[in-house]
């Protein structure tokens, strides 16, 4: 059976662990020192050291014990801040921070999900197929680890994330692709007193290439967003410099371009009718995640949640998670929903009944 007490010992005894992005490695030993003796096959791949990390993914190959193709299970042992000194607390069944952090059920709360599915497993003497547990570095600042990771280690053709948010039962099927996307307004300084007309205000530039754009909500696909504007100085000075930084995101690959090229055509007009120029850059941060209806492991994933009485809800996502990356790499994905709520904020908040049902649907799914 799945061990209530254990699994919540192995949650809370994570969550006290810090694990900003790019500082994991406490967390990584403590994976590696509880995993090891077990007869696994544990690594530590270069991943940290490729962006400047103080550790890398961890990597579990879990021996067979039954028929079946390979299984990988993930999830990301950093954490959003202010996640340092985390101290949870338990009340009525319910984990929450003590403090002013967040709690970190994002994504320990998967963590702790896998590895007592895979404790219950070994236990009951549960036949399983090959499995590995990818638990990564980096997420939340840009999946970075799943990026680096060492996929030649890695036989499984099928992964399944625990890294969303929703009720157990939740499947997360659609996540778009992100493009991060910078431009740089370069107009010419004056003093804004005595001459403005010789100036170009790279200020005004932003403005009108801005009040263009479509932005937030462009279809049930596409959003886009401007995040923040640097640039300016001292008020008798005519601005020569704006930096715009922003993303867009979207579904469909060809609406994600074309609303880059739509955001840059407007910068475009500006400098034509105000003069200047400007310097317009994106990057394809993730690729989208788009998992067919006749998916095998979704269908598995359903037929586990129906065994385990758990309401199914097979949806779409705005985020990305890791499974975008490991979709990337013409893997079949799934992320699946564990109960975690209010992530990324100091009330943060998870269930102890709903580790248990991630718990039970985990081991499920491990035995294919």
């Amino acid at each position: 059976m799945i061990n209530p007490q254990r699994l919540t010992d192995t949650f809370l005894d994570l969550v006290r662990i810090d694990s900003p992005s790019l500082q994991e490695k406490a967390v990584a030993d403590h994976l590696c020192a509880l995993l090891s003796g077990r007869g696994y096959d544990i690594h530590v791949d270069d991943a940290g050291g490729k962006i400047g990390g103080d550790t890398g993914n961890v990597i579990v190959r879990v021996p067979a014990t039954g028929p079946g193709e390979a299984m990988a299970f993930s999830a990301h042992m950093d954490c959003v801040p202010p996640c340092l000194g985390v101290e949870p607390a338990i009340a009525d069944g319910v984990i929450r921070a003590a403090g002013n952090t967040v709690l970190g059920g994002d994504d320990k709360a998967g963590i702790a999900a896998i590895l007592e599915a895979l404790f219950h497993l070994e236990e009951e003497k549960i036949p399983h197929p090959e499995l590995y547990l990818l638990f990564t570095v980096c997420e939340e600042a840009g999946m970075f680890g799943a990026k680096n990771l060492d996929f030649s280690r890695i036989k499984a053709r099928e992964v399944v994330v625990l890294d969303a948010g929703g009720d157990v039962g939740t499947i997360i099927v659609r996540a778009p692709s992100k493009a991060g996307i910078s431009v740089t307004f370069h107009g010419r300084s004056a003093h804004a007193g005595i001459e403005p007309e010789k100036g170009v205000s790279a200020i005004q530039l932003a403005a009108h290439a801005v009040s263009r754009m479509r932005l937030l909500r462009i279809d049930e696909e596409t959003v886009a967003n401007l995040g923040r504007i640097e640039g300016g100085g001292q008020t008798n000075i005519v601005p020569d410099c704006v930096t715009l930084t922003g993303e867009a995101r979207s579904q469909t690959s060809a609406k994600l371009l074309a609303q880059i090229e739509h955001m840059r055509l407007c910068c475009v007009k500006a400098v034509e009718e105000l003069g200047g120029s400007f310097d317009f850059s994106h990057e394809i941060s993730y690729p989208a995640m788009e998992v067919p209806a006749d998916s095998m492991l979704l269908h598995r994933a359903l037929h586990a949640c129906n065994d385990q009485g758990l309401t199914c809800a097979v949806k779409g996502t705005g985020g990305g998670s890791d499974a975008n990356i490991f979709a990337g790499q013409g893997l079949s994905c799934i992320n699946l929903g564990i109960g975690m709520s209010r992530v990324h904020t100091t009330d943060e908040f998870i269930l102890v009944e709903d580790m248990v049902r991630a718990a039970k649907l985990t081991a499920s799914l491990m035995q294919r």
